[in-house]
């Protein structure tokens, strides 16, 4: 193998590795607290009638319980408000217990008896984001669920009329799925949280019926948005941790003016602010404790229910998951407030800034703001306070003054945010026209210490533009920018920061002269204009910290960019330096288009395999593997009829014609807006996707260059284990069948696959050829390692004559008994190169055949857990179209060899066509995983075909 050869594919291995370790570990430690069960957790069997455990005997409901409240509720007499949680992905019905639990202790801490009953149901573990058939099945089985927890409060005297829904991962899909089941109400479900599910698109599309699923949900929610505004759904994506689903896919696809409807990212939640992966997003403290303050909030006293009302639904959430104004929900913000206090306690404030320090003494202070002389010279007013302790109005503008005391005022505190650090009010003076000062309450009455800082600023002066760095500049290039920070508040724009492969190494450098013990902390705001993504770090002073510039979803309309907000500290300078992080680029590549990887690790085999085939009309031997792999690397070949196509498709004559063919719809890579717009849009020729497709390429490719070399040693260690057992052999047909045989094996396995599931004949087809490949990879072990192969006959006649003069000399002499020796026949090293030639061909083959392999494994999963609930033939089984002409063609071609090849009248036409597909699979295929296996069905059936005719 050329060493250049290597070199570039071992340096494209790396990019893969470097990426790879981004996407899985470049990101922040698990900051999220564990909840803990204070009792030992139960969760007790509902009873289900008989016509549903009958129909779903693999899923049960549940009710979680803990110490004194699972046995007061053994009788299943239940009070509280339900909440329903659904598992995820092999989810198991356990993960309640960490809503469960932190719902009790918040009920036993809570006067009048107000209390959820939190339910869950197990749906078996089920591998759903693999194989949708199940989907529908939960979906219905959840419909039963509702009604039989509805049937539990029957003698209630204040029955709930519905149920909430907490879903996690495809749970929240399901959650979402009832709505399109035709027997089912609406009414039964008026609020749903989803955590970290991916509603835009399956994160691999490896069924019809999983991408039916996903087409019927959407065509619900979207088309007929306005059936429901009534029903509140908030989703929660986990952030950059959760590298299973990324956060982008968890947008709802609803229309962005219905308010009902809430898209954000568990980064961006007050009071959590942390990333979470897949599976921490369901215990994960922080969130929980949003959740079931939420869940408190919404129960009306007294019922002891949800409240129906979609408004406080959409405010409470607004609240809780939105922003936090450090105040008691549903308190009145237009009533007048009356302030008192003794002269002494109202202090006037005629300097830019106020900086106070409450003392270890309770006492009532007020600072007075006039708005008289500053609305020309200033359009903000900017306060920030320490005390997150304290749920109480702290900002007031003042509507009547008597002498120096304010006596009659409005609340202005409904504005104020929640940071890790401190509340933050920034109040916009053009909007207090009818006010005359701003009062800000330093009180401490009960004795706590916290520090207030409050400014006059500038818009124009508090914003700098930085334009960021080109994402190819490789962090050779830096974009900085110094702030001498005389305020409390300024906002640094990224300008051109709008595209999710773009990823930013930002450094904020803080210095102060002046080293004050009882400073705030820095407090670093990336805010996303365009969605709820937004991160928030927290520094010290001075320090040298480090953000991670990357996005979870595009720009629309590229209109606008980042903003970076920084809560400083007074009289302090700030340096901001911004630097393309490649791998971090390369980390974004992955999480966005690592499942786009199969497709062209497909493309790669095929086209190698036609390389081989090229090699046998041309030579009469395949290539080398590893080196027909190496010449597959031609994406122009690929891409450039890929690109040509979608320029003709903006065309409307040659759309007019695609549509009447009903050819299907071309795919791009997976969709980066959060508006929700559908993936059958064709992509657009100015967009950054067409600049990966050949990065894309090139991973594609060295995936199944080092895979194909890492078969190749996996084969040898298992011609070592099992040549024990085989007497060795020399002959090229090891291994194959008769021709009875075959046909014997393809009724056999089509049968299997008829009556069970259809990747089970699949992987019996790919065992059975692998055995084929063991058995040459055996022979050619033992034809190398034979001292006393004959040359062929052309070498023999090339090193001269005389063999015949010495009859039956000595043996040892080969070129003197090319054809036999002492009566008995001797094997010519053409035998070895023969049997190489089918091992390469071979090992080819079963590259190609391990692909579908892979990709109907999770329906084999499925089939085979299932087993004893179910019939034993898979329902619906997505591998069952394309399991008879593959298992054909793979039986077929464990008797292929390349002097069968080499005389075959079809082969010159089977190598043009494997182009066509590869072509055609990178059109259709980066969308629709599953179609990658009948574009090789397609290719193992020609080839087949060459190997007869």
């Amino acid at each position: 193998m050329n060493v250049a050869t290597v070199a570039f594919y071992g340096c494209a291995l790396g990019l893969l590795a470097i990426g790879l370790k981004e996407l899985l570990s470049g990101f922040e430690e698990n900051r999220c607290s564990m909840t803990y069960m204070f009792e030992y957790p139960e969760y007790r069997r509902v009873g289900l009638p008989r016509r549903v455990a009958r129909l779903y005997p693999a899923y049960g409901l549940y009710l979680y319980g803990e110490g004194q409240y699972a046995q007061d509720t053994r009788g299943l007499k239940l009070t509280g408000a339900p909440v329903l949680f659904l598992p995820g992905n092999a989810g198991s019905h356990k993960q309640a217990r960490s809503l469960g639990s932190v719902a009790l202790r918040k009920a036993e801490a809570l006067e009048g008896g107000v209390h959820l009953n939190v339910f869950t149901i197990d749906f078996n573990e089920e591998l759903v984001a693999l194989y949708g058939g199940s989907l529908q099945r939960q979906t219905h089985f959840l419909h039963e669920s509702i009604k039989a927890i509805l049937r539990l409060y029957k003698d209630h005297k204040s029955p709930p009329h519905s149920v909430v829904l907490v879903g996690h991962s495809m749970g929240g899909v399901v959650a979402r799925a009832l709505f399109t089941l035709p027997r089912f109400s609406p009414s039964l479900v008026s609020l749903i949280i989803t955590q970290a599910s991916p509603h835009q698109a399956p994160v691999l599309s490896l069924d019809t019926s999983l991408l039916e699923f996903y087409s019927a949900v959407r065509q619900r929610w979207v088309e007929q948005a306005e059936d429901l505004r009534n029903v509140t759904v908030l989703s929660v994506g986990g952030g950059y941790r959760d590298y299973q689903v990324r956060s982008g896919l968890t947008a709802l696809p609803c229309p962005v003016d219905d308010p009902s409807k809430l898209s954000l990212v568990v980064t961006a939640v007050p009071r959590t602010w942390v990333s979470t992966d897949h599976l921490s997003i369901v215990w994960c403290k922080e969130l929980v404790l949003a959740t079931v303050r939420a869940f408190f909030d919404l129960i009306e006293p007294e019922t002891g229910q949800f409240s129906d009302d979609p408004e406080r639904r959409t405010a409470v959430l607004n609240h809780h998951f939105v922003r936090h104004p450090v105040r008691h929900l549903g308190e009145q913000t237009e009533m007048p407030v009356f302030l008192s206090g003794p002269p002494e306690s109202w202090s006037e404030v005629n300097t830019l800034r106020l900086a106070y320090s409450a003392p270890k003494e309770g006492q009532a202070k007020y600072f007075l703001f006039a708005l008289s002389s500053r609305r020309k010279a200033y359009s903000h007013f900017y306060c920030r306070n320490s005390n997150l302790q304290e749920m109480t109005s702290w900002v007031y503008g003042c509507r009547q003054m008597n002498a120096s005391v304010c006596v009659q005022a409005v609340d202005l505190s409904f504005g104020t945010e929640l940071l890790p650090a401190y509340k933050v009010l920034t109040l916009q003076l053009s909007e207090l026209s009818s006010v005359s000062h701003l009062v800000v309450s330093a009180s401490n009455l009960n004795g706590r210490q916290f520090t207030v800082e409050c400014e006059w600023q500038r818009q124009e002066s508090q914003t700098v533009s930085v334009p960021v760095p080109h994402t190819l500049s490789f962090g050779m290039t830096v974009s900085d920018v110094i702030l001498n920070s005389t305020g409390l508040l300024h906002n640094v724009e990224l300008q051109h920061f709008h595209q999710v492969y773009q990823a930013f190494r930002i450094s904020i450098v803080s210095q102060c002269k002046v080293t004050k013990a009882d400073r705030l902390p820095n407090v670093y705001r990336m805010k996303v204009p365009w969605f709820k993504e937004d991160s928030i770090t927290t520094s010290s002073i001075p320090s040298v910290t480090e953000i991670s510039g990357m996005l979870h979803t595009s720009c629309p309309d590229n209109s606008t960019g980042v903003l970076l907000q920084l809560h400083t500290a007074p009289n302090c300078q700030y340096k901001v330096l911004v630097r393309t992080s490649f791998p971090k680029v390369l980390g974004q590549v992955l999480r966005f288009c690592g499942p786009v990887l199969p497709v062209y690790t497909a493309v790669a085999l095929l086209l190698a395999c036609g390389a081989q085939l090229s090699s046998v009309m041309k030579i009469g031997h395949p290539l080398e593997m590893s080196k027909a792999v190496a010449s597959a690397l031609q994406p122009h070949k690929v891409d450039l009829p890929i690109y040509l196509l979608h320029l003709l498709l903006r065309c409307s004559w040659f759309q007019d014609g695609w549509s009447t063919l009903n050819l299907p719809s071309l795919d791009g890579l997976p969709t980066t807006s959060p508006n929700g717009t559908t993936q059958e849009v064709v992509p657009s020729i100015q967009d950054w996707p067409h600049f990966l497709y050949p990065i894309l390429y090139v991973l594609g490719t060295s995936v199944a260059f080092w895979g194909s070399s890492l078969l190749r040693l996996l084969l040898w260690l298992f011609s070592l284990l099992l040549a024990p057992l085989h007497r060795p052999s020399v002959s090229r047909d090891c291994g194959t069948l008769r021709r009875r045989t075959q046909i014997l094996f393809i009724m056999c396995l089509t049968a299997l696959g008829g009556v069970s599931c259809g990747a089970l004949s699949i992987t019996a087809t790919f065992v059975l050829h692998l055995y084929r490949v063991v058995r040459l990879q055996m022979t050619e072990w033992s034809l190398s390692h034979m001292m006393n192969l004959a040359p062929d006959k052309r070498r023999g006649g090339e090193n001269g004559t005389g063999n015949e003069e010495n009859g039956a000399g000595d043996c040892k002499v080969l070129n003197r008994c090319p054809k036999e020796c002492n009566g008995t026949p001797l094997l010519s090293d053409s035998v070895l190169q023969d049997v190489r030639d089918d091992l390469q061909l071979h090992v080819s083959l079963s590259a190609l055949l391990m692909l579908p392999v892979v990709l109907c494994a999770p329906s084999l999963i499925h089939w085979s857990r299932n087993l004893r609930y179910s019939a034993a033939r898979l329902d619906p089984d997505p591998c069952w179209p394309h399991t008879v002409p593959l298992l054909i063609a793979a039986v077929l071609l464990i008797n292929c060899n390349t002097l069968t090849l080499r005389n075959s009248k079809t082969l010159p036409i089977t190598s043009l066509l494997l182009l066509p597909l590869s072509v055609a699979m990178v059109t259709f295929s980066t969308l629709h995983l599953y179609r990658v296996t009948y574009f090789l069905s397609a290719a193992l059936i020609l080839l087949a075909a060459s190997c007869l005719f």
